[in-house]
């Protein structure tokens, strides 16, 4: 795989700049770029502080890191954000929408979500037919069944 080159906008220097370790992991964690106090029931936008502009053809997938539910009770209420090469202004700052299911304390710099860089999906076509050739697992939530 060739190794891409992206450029980046910081839009404070309070969170540490994004690192990319090879082999360890394909997601890079995002830092909020703000204080926020939430009361349980509260919508906000978690500033993430960069912009970014993407290869042309690919976007941007945003998670939740595995322990942003335990240390810090929000859900993203996207569950997953799509970011793609177009939004790439100088004010195009990256946000996190979440929704508190506790009262909470994000501070600047906490490591808040995750990210990854995916290829668009490529051109496909869809061939009807009455029966798939594959082996049949049993239905929806059949996985698991003793």
């Amino acid at each position: 795989m060739n190794k891409q080159t992206i450029r980046i906008k910081y839009f404070t220097d309070k969170i540490e700049k994004l690192t990319y370790i090879d082999g360890k992991s394909d997601w890079i964690d995002l830092r909020a770029a703000d204080n926020l106090c939430l009361k349980k029931g509260d919508f906000a936008l978690v500033p993430l502080g960069i912009a970014m502009e993407l290869p042309q053809g690919y976007e941007a997938h945003v998670v939740p890191r595995s322990s942003t539910f335990k240390n810090f009770g929000i859900i993203q209420t996207n569950h997953m954000g799509v970011i793609d090469e177009s939004y790439c202004g100088d004010n195009d700052q990256w946000f996190m929408p979440v929704l508190a299911v506790r009262d909470t304390e994000i501070h600047v710099n906490d490591r808040i979500c995750q990210f990854r860089i995916m290829e668009h999906q490529p051109t496909i076509s869809f061939e009807e037919c009455d029966r798939l050739d594959g082996s049949d697992r049993g239905g929806f939530g059949s996985t698991g069944r003793a």
